[in-house]
């Protein structure tokens, strides 16, 4: 098979990283995710010049441990199906709140994973770390569907003329 040549022109954005992230998230440590990940890296660039980007770079492209993998899967299986997660939750405090998440989209910042979705509790916009989800399940509810890119921090917002 012959290589493929590059596109010097190509960028994905965040909301498309973070989709291929998820997916190569749970991927495991085979040679196919060993080189997805690689081309990942590739196509989002070193960070050397920047230590948010390069840690965040080193998460998104290191292997969940298996645990942490499992509750990934079931997560982008709701986001894909647009279901509603039940999350048992550990916040910093180690309070644990069982909550009933509508998942948009999954993140990296430095070190950690994150589930960003519509929170039915605190009726708003949440993020939760997945180290700190303690449990997830599907619930079969439907959840609305929501744009990814209005979901994600540092956005910029379109404003009124």
């Amino acid at each position: 098979m012959a290589n493929v040549a590059t596109h010097p022109e190509t960028t994905l954005s965040t909301a498309e990283i973070a989709a291929l992230a998820l997916s190569l998230a749970h991927l495991g440590t085979g040679p196919q995710a060993t080189t997805a990940r690689r081309a990942l890296r590739a196509l989002v660039g070193d960070g050397a010049h920047d230590d948010v980007v390069a840690a965040t770079l080193a998460t998104l492209t290191e292997p969940l441990d298996a645990s942490t993998a499992d509750r990934a899967r079931v997560v982008a299986a709701a986001i894909t199906e647009h279901r509603v997660v039940r999350l048992c939750y550990g916040d910093a405090g180690a309070n644990v709140t069982i909550r009933e998440v509508e998942p948009v989209t999954c993140l990296v910042h430095r070190d950690h994973w994150y589930l960003v979705g519509w929170c039915r509790m605190r009726r708003g916009v949440r993020a939760f770390r997945f180290d700190r989800v303690l449990a997830v399940e599907a619930t079969g509810l439907r959840a609305r569907p929501r744009r990814a890119d209005r979901y994600l921090p540092f956005q910029r917002r379109l404003t009124a003329a």
